[in-house]
């Protein structure tokens, strides 16, 4: 591991003639301002692999892969990240706690966990992981083995009418539509943990044996779906029968109840699991809630600001889980500003201590030359999506005060540790580690090191293709509270 040089991300050479101004020096030089300031905190860590930020890794860990959370980072970066900072007791925060990995991983370990989660399938999968881990007994195994052995659903003739959003109409085939509704006319006869079990099975593989496939902002829909397709149909290859999608994952899910063996070397002997703490809603609200100084470390890593709808890329899940049209755009209005639909929240109206956080985002320098160079952009009409100044602004914003809370929220001397990715808007590259690296610093915290991925990520084929290729650095942050 060593110290890195990092270049510029808006290079001016790499900038047509056309929009060779003021605005993009300017840009360009505070983002040298900042590298300069950071310079000595940017590591490259070898260990930190595409694979070990990403759901990737957990793909062959029992019970966390379970449920393809896209988003997610993978436990083993949680257990190095601990590892390597030697915290091994008191708890841990995640903010932006997605399927649980976080939470599941330190508990494993020994440390409590509390998380906060908007969707509700992140919720339904931390709850059901839950029960699993402590209230499912061995009665409730046998039934489960029984669904598998004698596949129940099949027996039942009464089918129950499966939930859609307008967006999701037609997701299935004739054949695993009528086989949904058979399995959750018959799922419902069960006791509240073997039904919670099953239904979390059914959502496990909605996506395999649909048309659709998640990509990012939106739902990509298969040609076979009869619906229109762009300039080249989609194919996403097999889309599988829901009897053998349906036993094979709770045949997975039953074997890896069983003892598994892995052992971190983080500790030398095997600890009582920690307990885990789910908060239900947006951590804008719930955040200033909790207690001050309470945790012994943030383990998070937020929506980022890459445009990423979930409640369209999980509108399959959320469906099914009985979230009403309405329901849908509340809680896409709740997130995060990460998406071009969302509108402006009234961030002093919800919290008036947080006019501090807001105070350093409107005076970062290079954040407030970004936006206004993107607020000319729309004004000129080439923006591929108006609404990108306001995502962005909103995004920083948010995370400002998401940052300060986390700072009050943590004990003196607690590290925060948060997975994020820069991007880039209309040919400009965001550096959203070091603004929000720089945010850390005004709101109680010591930027440890920002720990990069050996490899950068290339920015959008859109972006490529109107601008030329930009690669934009992954990182995790460490910050240590003052």
């Amino acid at each position: 591991m060593g110290t890195i040089l990092v270049t510029s991300l808006s290079s001016i050479s790499d900038i047509t003639p056309e929009v060779q101004n003021s605005a993009l020096r300017k840009i360009d030089n505070l983002d040298k301002q900042l590298q300069h300031h950071f310079q000595t905190k940017f590591l490259v860590q070898p260990a930190l692999t595409r694979l070990l930020v990403s759901f990737q890794a957990n793909k062959t860990r029992p019970i966390y892969r379970w449920y393809k959370y896209k988003e997610a980072f993978s436990a083993s970066l949680v257990e190095l990240l601990l590892e390597k900072y030697r915290l091994n007791q008191g708890k841990i925060l995640d903010p932006f706690a997605g399927s649980g990995t976080a939470l599941f991983a330190v508990s494993d370990l020994g440390l409590d966990a509390d998380g906060i989660e908007l969707l509700p399938i992140g919720q339904q999968i931390i709850e059901t992981k839950k029960v699993l881990d402590s209230e499912f007994i061995s009665d409730d195994l046998i039934r489960l083995k029984t669904w598998l052995s004698s596949q129940i659903w099949k027996q039942n003739d009464k089918e129950s009418c499966l939930p859609e959003f307008r967006i999701t109409k037609g997701a299935y085939s004739t054949e695993n539509k009528r086989a949904i509704g058979q399995y959750l006319g018959a799922f419902y006869q069960e006791n509240p943990r073997v039904r919670k079990v099953l239904l979390f099975s059914l959502l496990c593989v909605l996506e395999s044996i649909s048309y659709t496939r998640k990509d990012g902002q939106y739902l990509r829909w298969d040609y076979r779906s009869g619906r229109g397709q762009g300039k080249k149909p989609f194919n996403k290859g097999e889309i599988l029968d829901f009897d053998n999608a349906i036993t094979n994952k709770i045949a997975e899910i039953i074997n890896d109840l069983k003892p598994h063996t892995h052992q971190t070397e983080l500790f030398s002997f095997k600890r009582a699991p920690g307990k885990i703490q789910l908060y239900k809603g947006s951590c804008l609200k719930l955040l200033p809630t909790l207690p001050d100084a309470i945790y012994d470390a943030v383990i998070t890593s937020p929506p980022y600001c890459n445009r990423y709808d979930y409640t369209r890329t999980y509108a399959l899940e959320l469906a099914l889980l009985d979230i009403s049209e309405k329901g849908l755009i509340d809680l896409r209005q709740e997130m995060l500003s990460c998406t071009v639909e969302n509108r402006s929240k009234d961030l002093l109206a919800m919290n008036p201590n947080w006019r501090l956080a807001l105070e350093t985002a409107n005076s970062q320098p290079l954040l407030q030359a970004i936006l206004g160079y993107l607020d000319n952009q729309k004004l000129q009409g080439v923006l591929n999506n108006n609404g990108i100044p306001r995502m962005v602004r909103g995004y920083f914003d948010e995370m400002a005060c998401v940052i300060q809370e986390c700072s009050r929220v943590l004990k003196p001397g607690a590290v925060l540790f948060m997975v994020n990715d820069n991007v880039r808007y209309s040919g400009i590259s965001i550096s959203v580690d070091m603004i929000l690296s720089d945010f850390a610093e005004k709101l109680g915290f010591i930027v440890e090191n920002i720990l990069v991925l050996p490899s950068d990520k290339g920015n959008s084929s859109q972006q490529m293709g109107n601008h030329g290729r930009a690669p934009l650095r992954k990182c995790v942050y460490v910050w240590k509270k003052q």
